[in-house]
C-alpha cells in the first residue's frame, strides 16, 4: 500500500520457460492442428484398408472439387456474382495440361511449366468473361456466365477440324501424370511395409494443394480485397461512392477464382489421364455451386464441407440399388433414377432446415436469423 492513497498494488508472478511464451489456448490451438494433421496423414491408408482403394480415389476427387469450389466462393460468395459457368474454368485448365502434356500434339513439357500455364490461361479468361459483364447483375449474369460455359465446353467440341487440336468428343487420352522430381505418381511403390497406390501419392499432392487454396482464400477473406468483394456483395453502389474501383475489384475476383478452377482442371487431367468435353457440363457447374451453397456460401470452412459432403453423398447412394434387391427381392426403380432422387430429395430437405447452409458465415447467420432486421428496427424505434 504507497503512502498517501489507497491504491494496492499487487505483484503478479509471471510464468516462466515455455508457458510464458505460449499461451494455454495457442497450446490447445496446435495440439487441435497436430491431431488434425495426423488423421489427415494415415485418412488414405485407413480408408483403404476398411472401405477399399476406390474409396481413397473419391477421396481425392473430392480434395479436386474442394479447390474448383473455393474458387467459386470467391466469386459468388465474396464479391456475389452468381457464375453459372464456372466449370469452364475447370476446362480451360484440363485442356491446358492436356495439350501440353499429351500425345495430342507432341509436347510434354514439366509439370511446373504446365500447371502455372494453365491457371495464368484460366485467369485470362476470367477476364475475358468479366469484362463485359461488369454492368450485369443477379440473373443476367447468370445466364450469359451460363453460355460462356457452354460456349467452351461446344468450342473444344468441334476443334478436330480443319486442325485436330482438342481431338473433339472423343476427347484426349494417354496424358502425361504428375511427376516430382522424376517420381511419377501414377505407378506403386513400397516404403518399408507400406504399399504407396498411385490414388495414395495423388492424395497428398491434392491434400497439398487444397491447403494452399484453403489459406489463400482465407487470408483473401481478411484482406483489404476481401473486405472490398463483401461491400460490393452486399451494396455494389455503396461501395462505389465509398471509392472501391468496383470494375477493377470485380475484374480480380473473375481472375482469382479462374485461377483456383484453372489449377484444380489440370491436377484433374493429370490424374484421369483422359478428359473430353462431356466432364464440363452445365450439370457440374450446377453442383459445384451447391457446393458453395449447401456448405455455406461466403465460408471458407463451410465451402470445404459442402464440397466434400456432395462428392461423396452421390457415390454412397450408389448403394440404393443393391438395398432395393435386398430388401423387397428386385429392383423397381432403376438405381441411377433412385440415387438422384434421394440425393435431390437431401439436398431440398437440407436448404428447408439449414436455408444458410451447414456451416454459414456469420454474415448470413444473422440474415437468416432476423438480427441484422432487429438491429435496424430498434434505432427507428427509438426516433
Amino acid at each position: 500500500m504507497c503512502s498517501g492513497c489507497s491504491t494496492r498494488i499487487t505483484l503478479v508472478r509471471r510464468p516462466r520457460g515455455m508457458a510464458a511464451l505460449m499461451p494455454k489456448n495457442t497450446i490447445a490451438r496446435w495440439l487441435a492442428v497436430a491431431i488434425v494433421g495426423l488423421c489427415l496423414l494415415v485418412l488414405p491408408f485407413a480408408v483403404d484398408a476398411f472401405l477399399g482403394r476406390a474409396w481413397v480415389r473419391i477421396i481425392d476427387v473430392a480434395l479436386l472439387f474442394t479447390m474448383l469450389a473455393l474458387g467459386l466462393n470467391i466469386v459468388v460468395g465474396f464479391a456475389g456474382l452468381l457464375d453459372l459457368g464456372y466449370i469452364a474454368f475447370f476446362a480451360v485448365g484440363a485442356y491446358g495440361y492436356a495439350l501440353l502434356s499429351s500425345p495430342q500434339l507432341g509436347i510434354h513439357w514439366p509439370l511446373m511449366v504446365v500447371l502455372p500455364l494453365g491457371a495464368l490461361v484460366a485467369a485470362m479468361f476470367g477476364i475475358l468473361l468479366g469484362a463485359p459483364t461488369l454492368r450485369l447483375r443477379g440473373d443476367y449474369l447468370a445466364i450469359v456466365t451460363l453460355g460462356f460455359g457452354e460456349i467452351i465446353r461446344i468450342f473444344l467440341n468441334n476443334l478436330n477440324r480443319p486442325f485436330n487440336i482438342t481431338n473433339g468428343p472423343q476427347g484426349i487420352t494417354l496424358i502425361d501424370p504428375l511427376q516430382l522430381d522424376g517420381i511419377a505418381l501414377s505407378k506403386t511403390y513400397a516404403v518399408g511395409n507400406i504399399i504407396i497406390a498411385a490414388v495414395h501419392s495423388y492424395y497428398f499432392v491434392f491434400l497439398g494443394c487444397a491447403l494452399l487454396a484453403i489459406f489463400v482464400s482465407m487470408r483473401l477473406e481478411d484482406s483489404r480485397i476481401g473486405r472490398a468483394w463483401i461491400a460490393i456483395r452486399e451494396d455494389e453502389l455503396a461501395a462505389s461512392a465509398m471509392g472501391i474501383n468496383t470494375r477493377n475489384i470485380k475484374l480480380l475476383a473473375f481472375a482469382m477464382g479462374a485461377t483456383f478452377g484453372g489449377l484444380s482442371g489440370g491436377l484433374f487431367a493429370a490424374f484421369q489421364g483422359f478428359i473430353s468435353p462431356e466432364s464440363f457440363t452445365l450439370l457440374d457447374s450446377i453442383m459445384v455451386l451447391c457446393m458453395v451453397v449447401l456448405g455455406g456460401m461466403g465460408n471458407v470452412g463451410g465451402v470445404v464441407l459442402g464440397a466434400v459432403l456432395l462428392t461423396a453423398l452421390p457415390e454412397a447412394l450408389r448403394y440404393a440399388g443393391p438395398l432395393q434387391q435386398e430388401w423387397f427381392g428386385g429392383i423397381y426403380i432403376d438405381p441411377s433414377n433412385l440415387r438422384m432422387l434421394l440425393f435431390g430429395l437431401a439436398l431440398v430437405t437440407m436448404m428447408l432446415f439449414r436455408p444458410a447452409g451447414l456451416w454459414p458465415s456469420t454474415t448470413r447467420r444473422r440474415e437468416f436469423s432476423g438480427e441484422g432486421n432487429a438491429a435496424e428496427e430498434e434505432p427507428n424505434a427509438a426516433r
